[in-house]
């Protein structure tokens, strides 16, 4: 074992798009576990948009980073050395050891999987992204075969899947990403009805001309321009899912004022619900078995976009803020442990 322990920290707020020198490097010993403590090595880390909220003064649903700590972060590690009967060396556990090499949490913080194809699927389509797509589409949105879906930010992580899951259950869907490269991989690749670029100057009409009887339910990462064009397109009694704002999380620009807000929910007695996928994490084992038996079938297709090395993860998090990835973007810290598939 390596007695070097890389970290990021969080050394500034940031004031407008994120910046490199909001982060700042330093080289630790690795930690000791106490009582009840484990050691863990960090194989992967997760990139999420939510990762940008953290780092601002506000509390979400967990408390903002501290000026000086460990960047925060979901990964995939490996136990190293325990002081909790219930883990081994060898171990592999999901937490949040943030981003650095080693991480001594508490025993109750760690969740034990084990392996199930790739590694890095833990991350992607059997993690927090997968168990978003799935309890937002099914539980949340309680979608019916035959319904019109539009889901935004539907090249990323959550909404590639939350896509696919909408077909897989009988649902016209329609996706909504940026580039055409993103378009042609969501109708070629994963089979979307429909693909549609939010940066054309006529995008608000485009999605109209490919919802001509309106649409059933809104899955919505993105909030801002878009959750508004979608919103002028529900039907009655349509769903609109809240999971995430990822287009003013990183700007300094305002976000526009929404018209027919409360208006048109009134109008079209449209249900608007956001939700966080932790809400269900006491299902988490239902969620993986399904989303493991569909890629096994071949039904659900993953796409991960692996960056080598933790010297990466401030540019590549700032990528992702502005849509430089296809799929789920994380970062391969440490190569797996032999004898893993």
């Amino acid at each position: 074992m390596n007695t070097l322990n890389r970290q990021y920290l969080l050394a500034h707020r940031p004031e407008g798009p994120l910046r490199e020198s909001d982060f700042e490097y330093r080289e630790a010993s690795v930690p000791t576990p106490g009582p009840g403590e484990v050691l863990t090595r960090t194989l992967y880390l997760s990139l999420d948009p939510a990762n940008r909220v953290w780092m601002g003064p506000l509390p979400t649903y967990r408390p903002p980073i501290g000026l000086g700590e460990v960047m925060a972060g979901f990964t995939l590690n490996e136990v190293v050395e325990s002081k909790d009967a219930r883990f081994r060396p060898g171990d592999l556990v999901e937490c949040q050891g943030g981003w650095q090499d080693y991480a001594v949490l508490p025993a109750d913080a760690l969740y034990k999987v084990a392996p199930r194809g790739p590694l890095s699927h833990r991350l992607s389509v059997l993690g927090v992204p997968g168990q978003t797509a799935y309890f937002g589409l099914l539980e949340v949105g309680r979608i019916r075969a035959g319904e019109t879906v539009v889901v935004s930010a539907a090249a990323g992580a959550v909404g590639s899947i939350t896509g696919q899951l909408a077909k897989l259950h009988g649902c016209r869907v329609i996706g909504i990403a940026g580039g055409p490269e993103k378009c042609h991989w969501l109708t070629t690749e994963l089979g979307f009805d429909a693909a549609l670029d939010y940066r054309a100057e006529d995008f608000p009409q485009r999605l109209a001309a490919a919802c001509p009887e309106g649409v059933d339910l809104y899955f919505d990462n993105v909030g801002g321009a878009v959750f508004q064009a979608a919103l002028f397109q529900m039907k009655p009694h349509g769903r609109i899912v809240c999971c995430g704002s990822v287009s003013i999380y990183d700007t300094d620009t305002p976000p526009p004022r929404l018209l027919g807000v409360p208006g048109l929910l009134t109008l079209r007695r449209l249900r608007m619900e956001g939700f966080i996928v932790f809400d269900f994490h006491d299902r988490r084992k239902q969620a993986e078995q399904a989303l493991a038996g569909w890629v096994a079938e071949g039904r659900l297709k993953v796409r991960e976009d692996i960056i080598d090395g933790l010297q990466n993860a401030p540019r590549a998090l700032m990528g992702l803020l502005h849509g430089a990835n296809i799929g789920k973007r994380m970062i391969r810290v440490a190569p797996e442990p032999s004898g893993k598939p």
